[in-house]
């Protein structure tokens, strides 16, 4: 997968990819291609490729007498600003005198790996059985004697590029890095739109697409978490493209902290984007022989469209970032009792609840946010993770037991990374807030972040956590966290004279040592990982949690369009969906139970409503709508998926597929949000991905040619007009409607 030509070309390819670097005049690393397979390169190619006798007017050249080369116009794999490139660079290091180093890495040597494990450590991808190989090149500054290692990991049957730097300060004198973006990709023309994902807490994710010319255009975070606002994830769509055919790059870091993701365009229309830990309130220092490692960032190419780069990220991410074991194992349909009880709860209450859910075909049963002492609402008891006795007079084991007897799995929820001023931790520990050393501080919910840079909090949360553990034999954990950070500022960072502009790094940090800590201990422990809904949804979180909480919102008409942005970049397994009470309790909005299980049935489902409220035709239908759900779990959290409407210019209508891998069964849905009068008689969706040799049923009634099916488009379910009461499928607004295709054999399609 990797090959190398004549010692100064790297081609890195498989069947789906190549990816082309090469060392340019001045020994530095150069980017010549990343797209559609080229196949083994042969000389004549590389000459070509390699050919560079012209430079851009305006320009300052790198070498004195070389009146040809300068960086400003060239593509390259790691930039440095100032060195006849004036676009921002991918890394900054000041010496201990704070003056800037304007750096010079050169081609040193280079080594191929051939594994690539999963360690719990730090989050990052991995392989199995020789799935990957590592191109690691090693660069060295001699002027400042500073090392940099730049990793590149191509997968087997992946279009994705895994890559990561590393710094060595081989210096007698300190260094400081103020900044290392983890991923660079360098294109020849603007032929692109700006695609992100952004919103706020009740609509995270939503699309949004921006045209690209000259200048800059970022998304970020300084939240300490990567945010409800923006989302590391960020798209490059041609132009000319949809949602299954042409060029997509699409850019993704293996991290949960401050990033930033971002594209420039230089006047000879140059692209140059960028993704890392976000440069601003981030430094760290090195002294001799230290160093230092960015997260991991992926890089993705489909020349599909936006389908295609989605598949290209849900399979990767599956495979190669998500613990593998989570693909042999059922997802259990969750009851959540949040939204039916709130803070507001005995254990006996709760037991009736968990017997209620069992009886409609629930299998784990999650005891969410008020369970421990004092917990009567959400602005108190933070940190102090003990039993609360008036809840459960007889403790939680007695309770888990209860729970257990009944055949069901317990989850229990926790916001570890937080603490509350009321608590004991607080009395006996107040230097382990997070917070500057004056008075006036904000506050947040009425809580406070824990200082995670202090391997004492971590070790002091664990030790509760896993007493609450062991105590209950607990099978799911639902990780919270609730408030984001201000005033960032350690009294440990402080105490080891560490400059407080580390914290935010060490504190991510930090939380992924608390995971790896339950992992390591419970290593079958399932976790989902929530922040106020989805304030962390990054693949740092994914690592360790397969499943995500996507938004407070559980709206099914909002989950429409979170869901559309998400799985642009996510897989369907990661995309926890519960239904809900109508009323909604986050918009008020009143939808049908057909409706909101028809959303919620796409990947991991679950429900959060008050059961005793529900008459006997709602549960019948949830009974129905679970045991439909058991049947065709693997497909709707595992099966691939593709958006059939254009999801980056939502109008009125979403639709999705999700089939197995030899397309012959899918499962698509259909969604209108507001009726339409008098619409046409018959209107169809495309499905391009239903195979044209074979013949398909459709929800046990009409048998049809997947070639019909692919060219003429699946029928739109007959709205109500004034006129057509006897045969409308759907009428009023929030329509759902769902179609099982199955292929059916020669002998049934004859019959038909």
């Amino acid at each position: 997968m990797i090959e190398i030509i004549n010692n100064n070309v790297f081609h890195l390819m498989n069947d789906k990819v190549s990816y082309v670097l090469y060392l340019m005049k001045n020994n530095q690393l150069g980017h010549l291609y990343y797209g559609s397979p080229l196949g083994k390169l042969t000389q004549n190619d590389v000459d070509y490729m390699l050919e560079r006798n012209n430079k851009s007017a305006g320009t300052v050249k790198f070498y004195k007498d070389d009146g040809m080369f300068t960086l400003s116009d060239r593509l390259q794999e790691y930039p440095v600003y100032g060195t006849s490139d004036f676009k921002e660079g991918a890394i900054e290091i000041v010496d201990s005198k704070r003056t800037p180093l304007y750096l010079d890495f050169q081609f040193v040597k280079y080594e191929k790996e051939f594994t690539k494990e999963r360690n719990l450590a730090y989050p990052a991808t991995y392989s199995e059985n020789e799935e990957s190989q590592t191109l690691k090149i090693r660069l060295h500054d001699s002027n400042h004697n500073i090392d940099l290692i730049i990793n590149y990991t191509i997968f087997e049957n992946s279009a994705v590029i895994a890559r990561s730097q590393e710094v060595i300060n081989k210096s007698e004198d300190s260094i400081t890095i103020e900044k290392l973006y983890s991923g660079v990709l360098e294109l020849n023309n603007n032929n692109y739109d700006f695609i992100h994902f952004s919103g706020a807490w009740l609509k995270e994710r939503h699309i949004k697409k921006k045209k690209l010319t000259q200048g800059k255009v970022s998304v970020e975070s300084l939240k300490g978490a990567s945010g409800h606002q923006h989302n590391p994830l960020v798209l490059l769509q041609e132009k000319s493209g949809n949602l299954n055919h042409g060029d997509v790059y699409g850019s993704n870091i293996i991290y949960s902290g401050n990033f930033v993701s971002q594209v420039e365009i230089d006047e000879w229309d140059n692209l140059r984007l960028l993704t890392g830990i976000n440069s601003d309130y981030f430094s760290w220092k090195l002294g001799k022989n230290e160093s230092f490692k960015s997260p991991e960032a992926i890089l993705a190419y489909s020349n599909e469209g936006l389908n295609g780069i989605s598949n290209e990220f849900s399979s990767f991410i599956e495979n190669h970032v998500i613990d593998r074991q989570w693909q042999k194992q059922n997802r259990p349909i969750v009851f959540n009792n949040w939204e039916a009880t709130y803070h507001d709860f005995t254990d006996e209450s709760l037991v009736s609840l968990a017997e209620k859910g069992k009886s409609l075909g629930m299998e784990c049963f999650v005891l969410d946010d008020g369970w421990f002492k004092n917990r009567h609402n959400d602005r108190t008891s933070l940190g102090d993770w003990v039993t609360d006795e008036k809840k459960f007079p007889n403790g939680l084991r007695d309770f888990s037991e209860k729970i257990q007897d009944q055949g069901l799995e317990l989850g229990l929820w926790f916001e570890p990374e937080m603490i509350s001023l009321d608590t004991q931790l607080y009395e006996e520990h107040p230097d382990w807030v997070v917070g500057h050393p004056y008075e006036r501080k904000s506050v947040g919910r009425g809580q406070f972040v824990l200082d995670f840079s202090n391997p004492e909090v971590i070790e002091n949360i664990y030790a509760q956590m896993k007493a609450i553990i062991e105590e209950t034999n607990i099978t799911y954990i639902k990780w919270d966290m609730n408030r984001n950070i201000t005033e960032a500022y350690s009294e440990y960072l402080k105490e080891k004279q560490i400059d407080q502009t580390e914290f935010f790094h060490r504190y991510i940090s930090g939380v992924y040592t608390l995971y790896n800590k339950i992992l390591m201990d419970f290593p079958e422990m399932f976790i989902e990982a929530c922040a106020g809904g989805g304030g962390r949804y990054d693949l740092g979180m994914l690592f360790y949690s397969p499943q995500i909480w996507p938004s407070d919102d559980s709206d099914a008409v909002e989950r429409l369009a979170i869901m559309s942005g998400t799985l642009l970049g996510y897989p369907l397994s990661s995309f926890s969906n519960h239904v809900s009470a109508s009323p909604n309790h986050q918009v008020y909005r009143e939808t049908s139970i057909e409706m909101r299980q028809h959303v919620a049935m796409f990947g991991p489902h679950g429900y959060e409503l008050d059961l005793n409220e529900l008459g006997d035709e709602e549960q019948e239908k949830i009974t129905k709508g679970i045991e439909w759900y058991k049947e065709n779990r693997k497909l709707l959290t595992h099966g691939s998926f593709k958006q059939l409407m254009d999801p980056t210019n939502p109008e009125n209508e979403y639709s999705w597929g999700v089939f197995n891998e030899d397309v012959s069964e899918a499962i698509i849905s259909f969604y209108r949000i507001l009726a339409k009068p008098n619409s046409a008689v018959t209107e169809y969706i495309e499905v391009p991905f239903l195979s044209e040799e074979k013949t398909y049923k459709i929800n046990d009634t009409e048998v049809v040619s997947g070639q019909t099916l692919k060219k003429f488009g699946l029928r739109k379910p007959y709205q109500y007009n004034g006129a057509n009461a006897g045969q409308a499928q759907v009428s009023g607004d929030f329509q759902s409607y769902i179609y099982h295709i199955i292929e059916v054999d020669e002998k049934e399609e004859n019959n038909g």
